[in-house]
């Protein structure tokens, strides 16, 4: 587990490296970074042939690193949006609570990263149709002896800030631990110095579905939709993300990334 100060000071250097450069990509990319329209549709974007996405890396499956590489279920879909626009896909990493306040999309097109959409967010930000449906979940290891929500209770609950998971244990009378990222929280919860972890089904699923020692204790059917963030009153950039995503349904390409991403983890 990494200790809060060490958690607060990395929030702080990823923030201030995003104020200072604006859209520090991941991704191998060169040229220059002059805003642009893009030939087709009428949307413009950031940095000229580029689709700048912002993400909070890591969050396993929809976003993580792998051989060099940003990979994931969000970035299967975001690189389908990319090719759409006919543009090259840049990945910006950005903290989550910069992206669920809006304010990432100063630097970033879009957003993608297991966003939940909800009335407080849309006040702030537009929405793409929702691209997947992903409740909450009570994670808990065998000997931890808990088996409920109730039974969480005065225990050593963790959950990652800013989220919709965070919310719900202050909802349901839980003092929970906040992790900065979701790498931090299952690290606590292998580690054991957690006994519980809340958040998102397909992500701790995922975490956990390699290790017998965790299971998930209990679902909350909260009606929890995910979906692609785009700066307030962006209709032409909200309609190339919805055609996209509409194309990936319409054809099954969404639902093999499903299956590629989460199989029945998430069922």
């Amino acid at each position: 587990m990494q200790p809060m100060s060490s958690a607060t000071a990395k929030l702080a250097a990823k923030a201030a490296a995003f104020l200072a450069v604006g859209a520090l990509s991941l991704t191998a990319c060169g040229g220059s970074s002059t805003p642009a329209a893009t030939p087709e549709g009428g949307v413009q974007l950031i940095n000229a042939g580029k689709l700048t996405v912002c993400s909070d890396v890591p969050y396993e499956p929809f976003e993580f690193q792998k051989d060099g590489k940003i990979v994931g279920f969000d970035m299967d879909i975001a690189a389908e949006v990319a090719k759409d626009m006919n543009a090259e896909l840049s990945v910006v990493d950005s903290s989550f609570e910069a992206i669920e306040t809006g304010t990432a999309l100063t630097g970033c097109d879009i957003s993608i990263s297991s966003i939940s959409i909800t009335d407080t967010r849309k006040a702030v930000m537009d929405f793409s149709t929702p691209y997947l449906d992903d409740d909450l979940a009570l994670v808990a290891s065998e000997g931890s002896g808990i088996k409920s929500l109730d039974d969480a209770k005065g225990k050593k609950v963790g959950v990652q800030q800013a989220t919709t998971g965070a919310d719900y244990a202050t909802e349901k009378g839980l003092d929970a631990q906040q992790f900065e990222d979701t790498g931090l929280l299952v690290q606590a919860l292998q580690a054991g110095t957690i006994d519980a972890a809340l958040g998102n089904q397909s992500v701790l699923g995922y975490a956990i579905k390699d290790d017998p020692k965790f299971k998930a204790v209990e679902k909350f059917a909260t009606g929890e939709q995910l979906g692609i963030s785009i700066k307030k009153g962006n209709t032409a950039m909200a309609e190339k993300v919805n055609g996209t995503l509409k194309r990936l349904t319409d054809d099954g390409t969404l639902e093999k990334f499903e299956t590629t991403w989460f199989g029945e983890v998430a069922k």
